[in-house]
């Protein structure tokens, strides 16, 4: 007897924004092998379990565990898994031609656009009946449609890859602005929109891949039904992580990765010269920003090549230019702003933790009595003494990074060192270390990549090197440079670690 040819099915798969039809040759051998065809042939980037209508209890929503369960024509529910948020924020670019992002997150509410007439006037109309009789807007497909794609819009116009937070900061001030829209049966009254937005902008990913915008493409070719053999679509993600707001921009229009290696060329020659044209290489390095980020992000060269690639990051006024193109942020204007603003209120803290007992309290009073013992007591000296005493004060090892040698001829081995500062003295010298240098180096992968006069301006340059080369903050001293990211910069609004977050609360008493 032949065996019966397989049955084709017909699913309606339910998304939080639309429903789409998809027929399959055949049943999936199981509920993941669903699962994947799904993401597959509908273009979701998202982590996601099925619910299906089950006919046996008049179309409840009904878990899909067992794919012999659903029927041959069936609706299928999508519904987020727990873990999504954090691989799910994705892209949608609302100007391809448009290299570099200008703005960063807003620190406050989220800024809901202006709409298109035709929504703006139903959502006014609707704000006015939902004031006077609490009756929710009645939303249509297309309605929803145009509001999800404005919002993606402008949150792109942030960040490429929002956080699950961030998210849901847009949903919420979305329904503040319209309460209308706020959703009867949720605890919050935007949960349901927070889950539209990221499959908006989920589904909005793979068009702007084909597109060719650099930011989506480099997580492109992940783990499919088509390429079972490639890496997992969680692994090796490309993205920013300390709050890059142009982490990979696309060339220039115009040019391409020929015309702007000849640039690059140039800017290698004018480097050299005694008399360097420094608004010249101001323009070429701004012109070749996404090939040098392609560089550094993608391939991922040790940082003694990339430096010999990019001689200008060398010069302190163009790694604070580099800075700027990837956080739009004056790094050095900004930071010692609120260095200066907190030095006080830091030295009493450091103060007060000398009087106790313990190593800590005990290596913070060394520090304060080099300090007190100054001839001079100037802005620079309070930064260093402040610069020095902080990660002593935050519990961490600054054995590896302050390092420090009596001349050239005497320079500790570096060989194995990732990230330091290193002092170097005349060998007569007396005086107070970090105070009174012959020069301070900055070493990254033992090299030492620039030298400069004060221990505040060295370690201002490895803070920027390490945001320019995209390394990871040396491990023994993570709490000092995310208190430089997250509290005096301002960078990111991300959890503080414990150590950190009493420091601030200290700080703004």
């Amino acid at each position: 007897m032949a065996a019966a040819s397989p049955q084709p099915m017909i699913l309606r798969v339910v998304e939080p924004d639309q429903a789409r039809k998809l027929k399959l040759s055949s049943r999936p051998t199981s509920v993941d092998a669903l699962i994947n065809i799904i993401k597959e042939q509908l273009e979701i980037n998202l982590d996601f379990d099925l619910l299906y209508e089950d006919p046996d209890f008049e179309g409840k929503l009904t878990s899909l565990t067992d794919i012999e369960e659903l029927p041959q024509k069936a609706v299928v529910h999508i519904s987020l898994s727990q873990d999504s948020s954090s691989i799910a924020s994705t892209v949608l670019l609302s100007d391809v031609s448009s290299p570099e992002r200008l703005s960063r997150w807003p620190p406050g509410p989220f800024p809901v656009p202006t709409f298109a007439f035709d929504v703006e006037l139903k959502l006014r109309d609707g704000n006015a009946e939902y004031k006077k009789n609490n009756t929710h807007l009645k939303l249509t497909r297309d309605l929803k449609h145009d509001i999800l794609e404005k919002l993606a819009s402008t949150i792109y116009g942030f960040k490429a890859y929002p956080s699950d937070k961030e998210i849901a900061k847009a949903a919420e001030a979305l329904v503040a602005k319209h309460p209308c829209l706020k959703e009867a049966g949720s605890e919050t009254g935007w949960n349901g929109w927070k889950n539209s937005i990221k499959f908006k902008m989920g589904n909005f990913r793979n068009k702007m891949r084909r597109a060719g915008c650099q930011e989506v493409t480099v997580n492109a070719g992940k783990r499919s039904r088509s390429y079972p053999e490639n890496e997992s679509s969680h692994s090796n993600i490309k993205r920013p992580k300390r709050a890059e707001v142009n982490f990979l921009p696309n060339f220039p229009q115009g040019k391409d990765p020929s015309s702007l290696e000849q640039l690059r060329q140039t800017i290698v020659e004018e480097v050299k010269k005694t008399e360097k044209n420094l608004p010249l290489i101001r323009k070429m390095m701004e012109t070749t920003f996404p090939l040098r980020r392609q560089t550094i992000v993608m391939s991922c060269p040790p940082v003694n090549e990339l430096m010999d690639l990019w001689p200008a990051l060398k010069i302190e006024s163009e790694l604070y230019a580099e800075f700027q193109r990837i956080t739009n942020q004056n790094l050095p204007n900004t930071f010692y702003a609120e260095l200066d603003r907190h030095l006080p209120r830091l030295m009493t803290l450091f103060r007060q933790k000398a009087s106790k007992t313990g190593k800590t309290a005990d290596a913070l009073a060394e520090i304060l009595k080099i300090h007190d013992e100054l001839e001079i007591h100037d802005i620079h000296t309070k930064r260093i003494t402040v610069l020095h005493a902080l990660p002593v004060y935050l519990h961490e090892d600054v054995s590896g990074f302050f390092r420090t040698c009596t001349d050239e001829s005497d320079e500790l081995e570096l060989d194995g060192v990732a990230v330091a500062l290193l002092t170097v003295i005349s060998d007569n010298d007396t005086r107070p270390v970090h105070h009174h240098p012959v020069r301070i180096s900055v070493i990254i992968e033992s090299d030492a990549v620039v030298s400069l006069p004060r221990l505040s301006d060295a370690f201002l340059v490895i803070f920027g090197l390490i945001y320019a080369l995209h390394l990871s903050y040396p491990k023994a001293l993570t709490n000092t440079f995310e208190f430089t990211e997250k509290i005096l910069l301002g960078l990111e609004s991300g959890k503080l670690s414990p150590r950190l977050q009493t420091l601030k609360n200290d700080l703004l008493m």
